[in-house]
């Protein structure tokens, strides 16, 4: 087994390699504005890093978000390229499960939150009864409006450390993490379990909207 594992759905670019076993090598940088031109340069340097090329590669773990619009788009269709590519499969987790399972490589054993920064001021967030357990769906909500269903509650990530008015105990990691991505993926394929599609998880509309008066100046 050797897992290729992405994650475009938050301001982290993160790639790593994974052999079922352990994590061979990572790369992890944090720039919002540039997931299409740190991805593929970062997909290039972990496979260096192993000494390995690509075609080496049995399977593509990507995050499927929830994220923001464009960057999580970048991620998605890279894995679905490679995958094509290599007639391998694409295995999509949730990019919050993620940050839940490296909470645990960091000692939080639950119960805690996990939020993400959505901007608009909100955050993409979830519980979790343990590192590996999700209660209920994702969700993206202001801060504010969550105060009570979080209460008292540890919390990792980006959102939590950017309210801590709402999330008074946050704590690392912060970022996204590929490598801990890979690591819940082989714990879940070594027991059978389902993943999600290769798609997108937005929870709401893209920030750029055609204008409503938008006017044709095409001929017609």
């Amino acid at each position: 087994m050797l897992l290729l594992a992405l994650d475009t759905a938050t301001p982290a670019v993160t790639v790593a390699l994974h052999d079922g076993e352990s994590v061979l090598a990572q790369s992890g940088q944090v720039d919002a504005r540039r997931h299409g031109e740190l991805l593929i340069p970062s997909v290039d340097r972990v496979l260096a890093e192993a000494g390995l090329k690509l075609d080496a590669v049995t399977g593509i773990v990507v995050g499927v978000g929830p994220g923001p619009y464009t960057g999580l788009r970048v991620g998605l269709v890279t894995a679905s390229t490679f995958a094509a590519v290599l007639g391998v499969p694409v295995h999509g987790l949730c990019t919050l499960d993620g940050l839940a399972y490296a909470a645990g490589t960091a000692g939080i054993e639950g119960p805690f939150t996990v939020a993400t920064d959505a901007r608009r001021k909100e955050v993409y967030w979830a519980r979790y009864e343990d590192p590996r357990t999700r209660v209920g769906e994702p969700s993206v909500d202001r801060p504010a409006d969550i105060a009570e269903q979080v209460a008292g509650l540890p919390a990792v990530g980006q959102g939590a450390l950017l309210y801590p008015e709402v999330f008074p105990d946050a704590r690392g990691p912060e970022h996204q993490s590929a490598a801990a991505l890979a690591s819940l993926a082989a714990e879940r394929l070594a027991a059978g379990a389902e993943f999600l599609p290769p798609t997108p998880l937005y929870l709401r509309r893209p920030d750029a909207q055609v204008p409503k008066n938008y006017k044709v100046v095409t001929p017609q």
